[in-house]
């Protein structure tokens, strides 16, 4: 079975990027190896998985990656720390 993600990264100030995919941790990778030479991720060090969320359903993950980003920035905030709360880069135990 397949799975979508829903994801936020940051930047160490803690600049927002939301996003979605069906590999998480190449996705991932790109943003932290800065992958695409004029993204919004590497312009502004974007490099912190800082909440995902999975998906079976492609059409639930896309509506959910709609609806955070029309959130405002605090409660997106409010999402994030509910699941992690020290702001925790979730994917360090993926590149050693």
């Amino acid at each position: 079975m397949r799975e979508y993600f829903v994801y936020i990264m940051a930047s160490p100030s803690r600049t927002l990027y939301i996003g979605i995919t069906n590999d998480l941790e190449q996705r991932v990778w790109e943003h932290k190896m800065k992958f695409q030479p004029q993204s919004f991720t590497r312009r502004y060090n974007i490099t912190l998985l800082v909440y995902a969320e999975a998906f079976t359903d492609p059409g639930e993950a896309i509506a959910r990656d709609k609806q955070v980003k029309g959130w405002f920035r605090a409660k997106k905030l409010a999402l994030i720390e509910s699941v992690n709360p020290e702001w925790n880069d979730l994917s360090a135990p993926w590149y050693g």
